[in-house]
């Protein structure tokens, strides 16, 4: 039986702390999977929701964007997963009763964690201007209020239109087809947050802004190079292509400033060797400084100019371009610049060179380790040159692998989320739907919080998401969203956003992944996009957690219909009784999703076209992929300070917190830790168990402050910390990001460590 929500904020002040594993999954994974699973599902609810998660009839978890293989087992998901589901598809409820019982002042006051544990929201909420709490509203009124706060905007760019990864291709391409009918680009999404780096990059060397591996090449390639990135917590059924390669004889580099479990060995729960001794992945891990990633990469190819035969010359010749200015920058690499930025050794970086040499196919996958500096763009274009120099791009085994961290992010930038479209995306939309789209360009998250900070925009609006908990700045952000009009949310639980309101808010409840969705035209399945670029269907199974519930393409729909009137040349009311009719006008005006009805009925769904990757062809501007030759770049660390790194605990995703333990690195029952190098700790007179308040040194002078953390002497680089979020985000600057994509740099934040008032 499933298990009530707490009524009080546990006492997170006093963590305990072990020594961190050496392994992820395995027996210890089952169980805690169940246990929590059971707890907010119960027994049988967790049989039928489970083994319907990632199967071909069933729907695809909520959780990380990691893609399916052809044969799916019985259970085709992770820890984190049914962490995810059990989450989403628990028993336990928000009623308006519970709005009635909680004024916003005192849910202000909790923490994530005690918010999202009280269950599924049953009925849209209203938050008047001047009142304290939230209170019952129907749709049609609900729908009245967004309609006036947009009625009365100067224009439609003071209207923010912010998307969660978990959003469908359905829902997205409404919800951005609104937006654009209503008149602007504004259209901020969380790949501002994470992978905007990623797409940047590749959108420039190779003419895509996606990654260029299947499933399939994880299996065949020589070598696979981990970078910046932690499979065992955030991506864990990656463990299982890893295992398959190395099965196949494949060797696997880890980079990265801490050591990772899973990255160390993985017990596959699926096998018997799995439950016992598992299966030694890192065949070599090199521990990197935070942001010395293109300082490796550029030595690397250094070495690759400089050995005879390495470079395939005809690759080179016949599909590149710029590669003699980038040779020449590559040649002059300074070995003691890239030792200090790397805080490697010239035997790490010469192992990592001959495995390299020995492999004739090469991936390397990387995350949010790499995206979030702010040389992250000139970072990942050197890993491009990287495998441009042995054609290890458009082959079988071989190209860039950025991994996404949320469901169906890649998808919604697919369907048009995005602030700065492409003309060619806006000009089909014209043509297909008979409206001028606006062709200026929208603000991004951090440009969105500006808006909002000095008064430029007065009316934000999310589909999914934990806003105020994933931005940078926290003080800032939450400052600006209240100075809004109005704030709304569709949403499935509480968060933190919730509470950091504008001077009117709503809360609108959606249907989740789990969930059947019934419309007049019959039941309705809805599409995602995983990380490698694979469509397929997802079905929730689920009776709705309450009737009141609305779909999110309803919803698009309906608040459409409301905001833009009769005078719409879009056939809302149409598009929510069928989800069909949504994919034929998608597969109209997206390439690559032509006869989308049919294609997605195939129940392992399908690939969508990669120029790079299907036919050697990078539709660049130079028309081949192109070598860049960008000055390398790594953060300066001043005498007594720390480089701090955001990341997440193993009971986490993204900004929905699970539970107060991270099981692999041996913390429990807390969150408020720093992870310190012993030596930097003792150069600190920093003792284990000591309390401090970490604090924010940027060039604007402002003090960000993070009190009451936990000393942990833990391995990681010399001179680097880390810790995780959203509780740090406080000390990331809103204009501290990375150049060319703007995403936050929440992987390099110098701090101070001051003894606490809680020590």
């Amino acid at each position: 039986m499933a298990s009530k929500p707490p009524k009080g904020d546990p006492v997170q002040d006093a963590p305990k702390v072990a020594e961190p594993k050496h392994s992820a999954a395995g027996l210890t994974a089952i169980g805690h999977s169940l246990r929590m699973a059971h707890r907010q599902m119960g027994v049988k609810r967790t049989a039928l929701t489970l083994l319907s998660v990632n199967q071909k009839d069933g729907f695809d978890c909520p959780g990380c964007a990691w893609p399916e293989p052809e044969h799916r087992h019985t259970a085709e998901f992770c820890e984190n997963g049914a962490k995810a589901v059990a989450e989403e598809a628990t028993l336990r409820r928000v009623t308006p009763g519970f709005f009635a019982e909680h004024p916003v002042a005192d849910l202000a006051g909790r923490s994530g964690y005690w918010l999202g544990q009280q269950g599924r929201l049953t009925h849209p909420v209203y938050l008047p201007e001047g009142g304290d709490r939230y209170e019952p509203v129907t749709w049609e009124r609900a729908f009245d209020i967004v309609a006036e706060e947009i009625g009365a905007l100067a224009s439609p760019d003071e209207a923010l239109f912010y998307t969660s990864g978990r959003t469908s291709n359905e829902a997205a391409f409404l919800y951005q087809l609104f937006a654009r009918e209503l008149g602007t680009n504004n259209l901020p999404d969380c790949s501002n947050l994470c992978h905007e780096s990623s797409g940047s990059a590749l959108s420039e060397t190779i003419g895509v802004g996606k990654g260029s591996v299947l499933l399939e090449d994880l299996h065949t390639a020589d070598l696979i190079i981990v970078a910046g990135q932690n499979p065992g917590t955030n991506h864990p059924r990656m463990l299982t292509a890893l295992e398959k390669a190395k099965a196949n004889g494949a060797r696997i580099i880890s980079v990265n400033p801490l050591p990772e479990a899973g990255l160390e060995r993985f017990k596959n729960p699926q096998t018997p060797k799995g439950l016992t001794t598992g299966t030694s992945l890192t065949d070599l891990f090199l521990q990197i400084r935070l942001g010395g990633d293109q300082a490796l990469f550029r030595i690397l190819n250094k070495l690759i100019l400089e050995t005879p035969g390495a470079v395939d010359e005809d690759f080179v010749r016949e599909h590149t371009h710029g590669h003699e200015d980038f040779a020449e920058a590559a040649r002059a690499t300074d070995w003691d610049a890239t030792l200090t930025a790397t805080g490697l050794t010239r035997e790490d970086i010469g192992t990592c060179l001959r495995m390299v040499l020995e492999s004739r196919s090469v991936i390397v996958c990387w995350a949010m380790g790499l995206t979030q500096h702010k040389h992250s763009v000139p970072t990942i274009r050197e890993i491009v040159n990287f495998l441009l120099l042995r054609g290890n791009i458009g082959r079988p085994g071989a190209g860039v692998c950025p991994v996404r961290g949320h469901s169906n992010v890649q998808g919604d930038r697919t369907m048009g989320i995005f602030e700065r479209p492409a003309p060619a995306f806006l000009d089909a939309l014209e043509k297909e739907f008979g409206f001028a789209p606006p062709r200026e360009h929208g603000y991004d998250v951090v440009r969105a919080i500006r808006a909002l900070r000095d008064g430029r925009a007065k009316v934000f609006f999310a589909m999914g998401g934990n806003f105020v908990s994933a931005s940078p700045d926290t003080e800032v952000t939450e400052a600006a969203m209240r100075r809004a009009r109005l704030t709304v949310h569709v949403s499935t639980k509480l968060n933190r956003s919730h509470v950091v309101t504008g001077a009117r808010a709503l809360i609108l409840p959606t249907l989740g992944r789990t969930e059947r969705d019934l419309q007049d035209g019959g039941e309705q399945f809805v599409t995602v996009e995983d990380s490698m670029g694979m469509v397929h269907a997802s079905r929730g199974r689920l009776e709705p957690a309450s009737g009141q519930l609305l779909s999110e393409p309803a919803i698009v729909c309906r608040l459409a219909r409301r905001v833009l009137g009769s005078g719409s040349t879009v056939p809302w009311e149409e598009f929510e009784k069928d989800y069909a009719t949504i994919r034929d006008r998608i597969a109209r005006v997206i390439p690559g999703f032509e006869d989308f009805n049919a294609r997605v009925a195939n129940p392992s769904g399908f690939a969508l076209p990669h120029a790079p990757r299907d036919e050697r062809r990078f539709p660049t501007a130079t028309g081949k992929a192109n070598f860049t030759a960008a000055p390398v770049e790594y953060p300066e660390l001043p005498k007594g300070r720390l480089l701090l790194q955001t990341l997440r605990s193993h009971d986490q995703y993204n900004t929905t917190i699970y539970g107060l333990d991270d099981r692999y690195r041996g913390v429990t029952n807390g969150r408020r830790v720093v992870f310190v190098h012993p030596e930097d700790a003792r150069e600190l007179r920093l003792a284990d168990g000591s309390y401090v308040d970490l604090v924010g040194e940027w060039k604007d002078g402002v003090e960000r402050r993070a009190p009451g953390f936990r000393v942990v002497h833990y391995p990681t680089a010399r001179g680097c910390a880390a810790a995780y979020y959203p509780e740090t985000n406080v000390l990331v600057p809103l204009d501290a990001t990375a150049d060319t994509s703007n995403t936050p740099a929440s992987k390099s934040v110098v701090v101070r460590l001051e003894q606490s008032a809680t020590d």
